[in-house]
C-alpha cells in the first residue's frame, strides 16, 4: 500500500502508465490490508475471550464491545477503516496534492496497528512503541516500493527506468536508514544484558540484524553500480531485485518471529505500586540538579531522527551552494544548527525526563518549541536553501525542489501565513494547552504528545515567518504590528491566569506524582505560568523591535538611506 504511494509522490510523472499502475498497486494493498485487519480482529478477540462462535446477538453485542470498549479491538476498526478509505482514495484519485494526502492517510493507517506491538504494563514502553511505528513504516515504504520496480519495468523504457530506479535508491537509503535506527532503539530495549543474545529472541534478532546489514551493504556498493545495466538488460535488474527481495524476506520472516517471541526485558512487568508508575510506566525521577540539566536523557527517536537528518541534509545543501558559487550566510547555517539542537534538547533532553512530574518544566518546552526554536529554524531559510541546491525535474514528476516551491505557493500557505491568521493559530495553541483535553491527551499517550510537539512546532513556524517579512507603514505591515500586540496581551493573560488558577491543571496527573522534592504542584503551577509569560516578554521583545525597524525603514529624506531588503520568492 505505502511504498507504491510514496514513489507516486516522488518519483513518477503524474498521468504516465507508471502512475497509474502504482496506484492501483497501492489500492489493491490498502484493500488486502483492510481484510487482514478484519480477519486479525476478530481472531484476535476469539483468541482473547473464547466466546461461543453463533449469529446470535449475544456473540454480535460481544464482538461490538471488543472492537469499541477495548484499545487492542479499536486499533484494528481504525486499521480497517482507515485502509478501506486509502483503497477508494488510491483507486480514484489521480492528482498529485490528492495523491500526497493519500499517502499521509496511509501513514497514518499503519500507527494503531504498530502501537500494539508492546503492552504498556512492560517496560520502557513508549520508547518501544514509537521505534515500533517508524520501523513499520520504513520498511512498508522499503518493501512496497521494491515490488513497484518489479511490475512497472515492462511498461518503462530504459530512461524511465533508470530514473526511477536512481529515486528509489534515494528512498530505500532512508527507509534502510529508519528501518537500523528504530531497531537498535527497540533492540535496547529489548534486550537487558548482552547475555540476552543467547535467548531465543536474540538469535532470531541476530538474523534479521545480519539480513539487514547485508542488504545495506549491497546497496551502497551495488546499485549505483548496477543501475544502469539494470535499466539496459534484464540480468542486472533481477540480479538486484532478487537480492534484495530475498534477504528482506529472511528480515521480514524474523521480524514476524519476534513479535511472537517474548523479549527478555519485557518478561520483567512493571511493579506499578505507586501512582507515578501507573501514569508513566516509570518511578519518579530524582531531584532536578544542576548536573541533571545536563546529563538526564529521555530520547524522543522521532524527533532523534528529525534533528539529525536535518542538521545533515542542510549542511550537505550548504556544501552544494558554496560550491555552486553561492556563499551561503554563517549566521544562517548556526541558526539551523542551534534550532535543532534545542529541539532535540527539549524532547529527549532533561524536559522530556522531567516534564512528566513537573508541569513548569512542560510547559518551558511547550514555550521553546512554539516561539524559541521556530525563530531559530525560520531565520536559517531551510526551505531557501532547499530550492537554491536541489535539481529542478524535466520528467514531469515532482521532487523536493517541486514539493516545496508547491507548499510555499499553495493558496492555504499564502492563507496560513497572513499575520492575523498565523497569530489566530498561534494564540488557538495556547488556550489548547490551558484548558483543552489535547493537553491531557499529551501526557496520557505518547502519540498525544508527538501530535502536540508537532503542532506546536508548525504554527510556531508559521507565526514566526509571518513577523519575518519587513515591517512598514503598509496594510499588510500594520497587520503584523497589530497581531503582535495583540498576541502578546493574549500570552500575557494566559500567563496571569496560570499564575492565579486555584485549582491544578490535569490535576489527577500531576497532583498524583507524590514528588518529595521540589514545590508543591501549585506552586508548580504558578512557574509554569512563568514560561507562558516568557513567551509574552519574546513577542513584546519582536514588537519592540518591528517598531524600530518601521521607524528606520521610513526615515525622512536627507537622513541615512537603509539597504532595502530584498524578499525571497520561496519562503
Amino acid at each position: 500500500m505505502l511504498g507504491p504511494l510514496v514513489l507516486a509522490v516522488f518519483a513518477l510523472p503524474s498521468g504516465g502508465k507508471p502512475f497509474i499502475v502504482a496506484l492501483n498497486i497501492a489500492s489493491a494493498g490498502a484493500a488486502t490490508l483492510t481484510i487482514t485487519s478484519g480477519v486479525v480482529a476478530f481472531l484476535t478477540f476469539l483468541s482473547s475471550f473464547n466466546p461461543q462462535v453463533s449469529l446470535g446477538a449475544e456473540f454480535g453485542a460481544q464482538l461490538g464491545r471488543f472492537l469499541l470498549d477495548t484499545e487492542l479491538g479499536r486499533s484494528w476498526l481504525i486499521t480497517a477503516i482507515l485502509a478501506s478509505v486509502v483503497t477508494v482514495l488510491a483507486f480514484a484519485v489521480r492528482s498529485y496534492g490528492a495523491v500526497l494526502f493519500t499517502t499521509v492517510l496511509a501513514v497514518i493507517s499503519l500507527i494503531p496497528m504498530a502501537t500494539q506491538g508492546h503492552s504498556g504494563e512492560l517496560a520502557n514502553h513508549d520508547p518501544a512503541v514509537m521505534s515500533l511505528v517508524l520501523h513499520v513504516i520504513s520498511a512498508a515504504i522499503w518493501l512496497g516500493g521494491l515490488i513497484l520496480l518489479v511490475v512497472v519495468r515492462p511498461i518503462s523504457s530504459p530512461h524511465e527506468l533508470e530514473s526511477v530506479l536512481r529515486r528509489y535508491s534515494t528512498v530505500a537509503l532512508i527507509a534502510f536508514l529508519g528501518v537500523a535506527i528504530s531497531g537498535y532503539a527497540r533492540t535496547l530495549t529489548a534486550l537487558g544484558r548482552w547475555e540476552d543474545l543467547a535467548s531465543p529472541y536474540g538469535l532470531i534478532l541476530c538474523t534479521k540484524i545480519g539480513a539487514l546489514l547485508i542488504m545495506g551493504i549491497l546497496g551502497a556498493a551495488y546499485r549505483r553500480r548496477l543501475i544502469a545495466k539494470a535499466s539496459e538488460g534484464r540480468g542486472a535488474f533481477w540480479m538486484i531485485v532478487c537480492v534484495e527481495l530475498g534477504f528482506m524476506g529472511i528480515a521480514s520472516g524474523a521480524a514476524a518471529a519476534l513479535a511472537r517471541t517474548a523479549a527478555p526485558a519485557d518478561t520483567v512487568t512493571l511493579p506499578q505500586t505507586t501512582a507515578a508508575e501507573i501514569l508513566t510506566d516509570a518511578p519518579v525521577p530524582i531531584e532536578i540538579t544542576l548536573q541533571r540539566w545536563f546529563t538526564a536523557w529521555s530520547p524522543d527517536l522521532l524527533w532523534v531522527l528529525v534533528a539529525g537528518f536535518g542538521i545533515f541534509f542542510y549542511l550537505v545543501g550548504v556544501q552544494r551552494a558554496r560550491r555552486r558559487g553561492y556563499p551561503w550566510p554563517a549566521r544562517r547555517t548556526i541558526s539551523w544548527i542551534a534550532g535543532m539542537g534545542v529541539l532535540l534538547w527539549t524532547t529527549s533532553g532533561p524536559l522530556a525526563a522531567y516534564d512528566d512530574a513537573l508541569i513548569s518544566l512542560r510547559f518551558l518546552s511547550f514555550a521553546l518549541l512554539s516561539l524559541a526554536i521556530p525563530l531559530l529554524l525560520v531565520f536559517a531559510a531551510p526551505v531557501t536553501l532547499a530550492t537554491l541546491v536541489t535539481h529542478p525535474r524535466e520528467d514531469g514528476s515532482r521532487g523536493p525542489r517541486e514539493w516545496l516551491l508547491w507548499a510555499a505557493h499553495s493558496p492555504l500557505a499564502r492563507f496560513t501565513l497572513r499575520p492575523v491568521v498565523a497569530a489566530s493559530l498561534f494564540a488557538t495553541s495556547l488556550w489548547l494547552i490551558h484548558y483543552s483535553d489535547l493537553f491531557r491527551w499529551s501526557l496520557y499517550d505518547q502519540l498525544g504528545a508527538e501530535w502536540m510537539i508537532s503542532q506546536l512546532l508548525v504554527t510556531g513556524c508559521l507565526f514566526a515567518r509571518s513577523i519575518a517579512l519587513d515591517a512598514s507603514t503598509t496594510p499588510e505591515g500594520r497587520w503584523r504590528f497589530a497581531s503582535l500586540i495583540a498576541l502578546t496581551g493574549v500570552a500575557a493573560f494566559f500567563g496571569i491566569a496560570t499564575i492565579t488558577r486555584a485549582d491544578l491543571i490535569v490535576a489527577e496527573w500531576f497532583g498524583a506524582m507524590g514528588r518529595t522534592w521540589g514545590p508543591t504542584p501549585l506552586q508548580d503551577q504558578a512557574l509554569a505560568g512563568g514560561a507562558t509569560l516568557m513567551i509574552a516578554g519574546t513577542l513584546a521583545i519582536l514588537t519592540g523591535i518591528s517598531v524600530l525597524h518601521t521607524k528606520r525603514n521610513n526615515r525622512p529624506t536627507g537622513s541615512t538611506p537603509v539597504p532595502a531588503v530584498r524578499k525571497d520568492p520561496h519562503l
